[in-house]
């Protein structure tokens, strides 16, 4: 299967750079897989294609502000950093090097390591120093330990006190390359969803963006139940589809976490009839990952707890869990086009987004949705 196959033509100005005022006010595409319709609708009408005892599946993954902007100790050269992945690993502190950068630190310092992409890369090598935010008394500093897969650094963050307050002072919001403005305070929010919970994402759910507090509450109302399940979202949203046969490609791993009571309400779901709606393809790809099948009702069912996946789903791929997927419009070439092919025919997919750039749909992570059926 060819990569080229997954491309379509898309102007410029229909990547969204900003959300729309009301979250739920986004145009909505809605195609049917049954009839082939596609209906155009705005997002707050996704209510009336929920009934009672369906289930609404949501990643509460919450996004960090992962991109840094420092300087490098040795000669004061302008370094940014984004960070992808928390790893686990002993922290043993060079103290005499430490006190030689900062003899400000206290002797109670804390240590993260964590996997980052880095900019320029030819600039840090093992055993370089970045330092952030040194005009405050709350210093961060980075030591380069090793080299990455693709280009990115195994860095050990040298910081007082609690390592997300630190963050919140020198990071911002990790968005996406093709939203060419700074990121501002506003998407501190914006590019969250109102059910995000858990620190650890380094780009945002985005199909969860347009849901409300309010639409939340009338999906409860009308009987539907709602789901949470953890996906933190890495490296593999930035990468681009390098191959060109699709099973050349290989997904990063992410971690992911599901809870009992979260399998009980996907598990009841299924086995009552109800129908499972996925929002986002990470949501997606972790109940794909972790579905067993059961022999008793002969069906596959939702396992809790804990891991990771580097699941790959493109045509040919059949779901377990998921009857519809409520998603944004993704990359041409993209890993999601493809997620998304696996669930409806290709041609027909291509031929929506096609029908969406004539309608003049906003795409991508602040563009409008679609809701496959």
């Amino acid at each position: 299967m060819k990569v080229i196959d997954f491309d379509y033509e898309l102007p410029e100005e229909l990547i969204a750079q900003k959300p729309v005022k009301d979250r739920d006010s986004c145009r909505l595409m809605v195609l049917d897989r049954e009839t082939g319709s596609v209906s155009h609708r705005h997002f707050y009408d996704v209510l009336d294609y929920l009934n009672p005892g369906d289930c609404l599946l949501m990643n509460d993954s919450r996004v960090i502000p992962a991109r840094l902007y420092g300087t490098k100790a040795e000669t004061g050269a302008n370094i940014e950093f984004l960070l992808i992945k928390r790893l686990d690993g002993e922290f043993a502190c060079d103290a005499a090097a430490d006190d030689a950068l900062d003899s400000a630190f206290s002797n109670d310092k804390q240590g993260e390591i964590w996997e980052t992409m880095v900019r320029p890369g030819r600039r840090l090598k093992i055993g370089d120093r970045v330092i952030f935010n040194e005009e405050d008394g709350h210093k961060l500093i980075a030591e380069i330990l090793d080299y990455g897969d693709d280009g990115t650094r195994k860095v050990r963050f040298t910081y007082d006190g609690i390592f997300m307050e630190r963050l919140e002072e020198v990071g911002s919001m990790p968005l996406p390359p093709y939203i060419e403005r700074p990121s501002t305070d506003e998407d501190k929010e914006d590019y969250q969803t109102v059910y995000s919970k858990i620190d650890g994402s380094v780009a945002a759910p985005t199909a969860g963006l347009h849901f409300t507090d309010e639409l939340l509450a009338k999906a409860e109302e009308k009987g539907v139940r709602l789901a949470y399940l953890t996906l933190h979202v890495g490296i593999g949203t930035f990468r681009p589809v390098k191959s060109d046969t699709v099973e050349d490609h290989h997904m990063h791993f992410e971690e992911y976490t599901i809870s009992e009571e979260t399998a009980k309400i996907v598990n009841d779901t299924i086995l009552s009839g109800g129908r499972v709606f996925s929002v986002g393809t990470t949501s997606t790809r972790t109940v794909e990952s972790a579905a067993e099948f059961d022999e008793a009702s002969g069906k596959y069912l939702l396992k809790a707890g804990s891991g990771s996946t580097d699941i790959f789903i493109y045509p040919g791929y059949e779901f377990r869990i998921i009857d519809s997927l409520i998603t944004n419009f993704h990359l041409p070439k993209s890993t999601l086009i493809m997620l998304i092919s696996a669930l409806y025919d290709r041609e027909k997919i291509l031929a929506a987004y096609e029908e969406a750039v004539k309608e003049k749909y906003r795409f991508f992570s602040y563009g409008d949705a679609m809701l496959i059926l």
